[in-house]
């Protein structure tokens, strides 16, 4: 970290410049883009630094950046929490477990590209309150979705430039977490601007509304006490009612998600298909189950016009020639340039609302009722507007399936789908809570980040256990992985902080550690 700071800080400097081109707001600088350093950063460049954090903290890159391109998604998002989670097939060598490397593109993008952009957005900002307070929510989106891969990770002193950069333990990094978000809602919620200046034109996600933002900070803040819920309930308890009281997503013209243009595109829309991603048999047991209509939204039959799925763990050439499904066109066709990019949306709120009520929570509605709304809005989300077909999901007495890929290959042990409530309201507590996860799974896709945070939290069996795996490591196996190993560059060139890290982990640094909030 330390050798590379002045490189990282330059790199995305050089990212604002790009982005910046493409921007109302900002005509021309007035300087060597070669050269801009961070004492050049004023207001006018709050909003494309602004803009090049919010693409590189979703974990996309651009073919026309100089320091990066879409193979972060592919590799930091589809190879590692898509794959772990069974929303996609991959192939590599982390649907058998095996991280192989690919721990390390999300980690060094993060760090020399993320990380800059936010800091030298805040510089840019630091006069204007709300724009900062923006900046706040979303260092915690950002660094919530990294802390909750690897556990302990440089945040306090992330981009300090100096010799070791100290990692903070999780529970640190999550009191700032809450700390960050309160302040920030107090600034929007006082503030008589209702739309930034600053990112009127750069703020892809919600051009710079101050109500939107403020309702996606309190959105995050449940998300975030839902995930304390087991290591710290009176404090999740707290932040949960207060983020609902301050005001949630309740429509989907609310849901953050990215707009994307032709030098930000949407990377998911660029890889998944050309990189060979199908639907997974997890995914087909469920959306087969429950004659899931957003399964053709999703995925496409294959050559033979069925779904099917591929299961998660299958050695190289096990399957041998077996089409496979793809992703549909609605994913993966030629959108890459227009399909937003999901980040949090409405329908997730209601179903953490939901479960927030099962906790005794006062979540302003009651946990049935939540969750209803949290299904209709991923329906309306997707396209799926029909009443009655939306009601008659909601009321499905079904359950999910054996996959179809068992009539080929008869050994394979898929005959126990994992998942084996239905979609209409149990009566049992302990089912609803699995009702509650399932829905959330499907509810969040395709965005793998939270979705693996979610399955380790609350240990619900929604996908397979892996066929095969090449990863020994204690409490691994063919499970779930626990968490992200550290990057090999971390031990070279900040060996006593990583090393110090490892110690706040509580366990060795391997994909079997459960992290700080994983209890059970």
């Amino acid at each position: 970290m330390k050798n590379s700071y002045k490189i990282k800080t330059i790199a995305a400097l050089l990212t604002v410049s790009v982005f910046s081109s493409c921007t109302k707001d900002f005509d021309e600088l007035n300087t060597n883009k070669n050269t801009l350093t961070t004492d050049q950063l004023d207001a006018s460049l709050a909003g494309p630094a602004f803009l090049s954090a919010q693409y590189a903290g979703i974990h996309n890159g651009s073919y026309s950046s100089p320091v990066d391109d879409q193979g972060t998604w592919g590799i930091a998002t589809g190879i590692i929490s898509s794959t772990f989670v069974q929303y996609m097939n991959t192939g590599y060598s982390t649907d058998r477990n095996a991280f192989g490397g690919f721990e390390a593109r999300g980690w060094l993008r993060f760090y020399t590209v993320a990380v800059p952009a936010l800091n030298n957005a805040f510089v840019a900002a630091k006069d204007d309150a709300d724009a900062t307070a923006i900046l706040k929510i979303w260092k915690v989106f950002m660094f919530n979705q990294m802390t909750d891969h690897y556990g302990p990770i440089p945040y306090t002193e992330a981009g300090n430039g100096k010799a070791i950069v100290a990692y903070d333990t999780q529970e640190s990094i999550y009191e700032d977490f809450f700390k960050l978000l309160d302040e920030a809602n107090t600034t929007l919620s006082a503030t008589s601007t209702t739309t930034v200046g600053l990112y009127s034109i750069s703020d892809r996600i919600f051009n710079g509304s101050v109500a939107n933002w403020k309702t996606f900070g309190n959105s995050l803040r449940l998300r975030l006490a839902l995930r304390i819920s087991d290591v710290q309930p009176d404090k999740a308890k707290t932040q949960a009612e207060a983020a609902v009281a301050a005001g949630v997503m309740e429509a989907n013209t609310e849901s953050a998600t990215f707009k994307v243009s032709d030098i930000t595109p949407n990377n998911l829309n660029m890889i998944v298909n050309s990189w060979g991603y199908f639907m997974t048999s997890s995914m087909e047991s469920i959306l087969k189950g429950y004659n899931d209509p957003r399964m053709a939204k999703w995925f496409a039959p294959n050559a033979d016009g069925i779904y099917l799925g591929k299961p998660a763990g299958g050695l190289q050439s096990q399957f041998g020639t077996t089409k496979f499904s793809p992703f549909s066109d609605a994913l993966a066709g030629d959108f890459q340039n227009t399909k937003s990019v999901e980040i949090l949306m409405a329908s997730e709120c209601y179903l953490n609302r939901a479960e927030g009520a099962l906790n005794g929570w006062s979540m302003n509605g009651n946990a049935k009722t939540l969750y209803e709304r949290g299904i209709t809005l991923s329906m309306n989300q997707w396209g799926v507007s029909d009443a009655t077909a939306i009601s008659d999901y909601i009321a499905g007495t079904s359950t999910p399936v054996v996959p179809a890929i068992t009539t080929l290959y008869p050994s394979l042990d898929l005959y126990t789908p994992p998942v084996s409530v239905s979609v209409a309201w149990s009566g049992s507590v302990a089912d609803q809570r699995k009702q509650i996860t399932v829905q959330k799974y499907l509810a969040l896709f395709p965005e793998s980040w939270e979705t693996w945070a979610d399955l380790r939290r609350t240990d619900v069996n929604v996908v397979y256990p892996l066929l095969n795996t090449d990863n020994v490591d204690a409490n691994v196996g063919k499970s779930l992985m626990k968490r992200v190993i550290y990057v090999t560059n971390e031990y070279s060139a900040n060996n006593d902080a990583v090393l110090d890290g490892i110690v706040k982990l509580g366990g060795p640094d391997t994909g079997g550690t459960r992290l700080w909030w994983d209890t059970k």
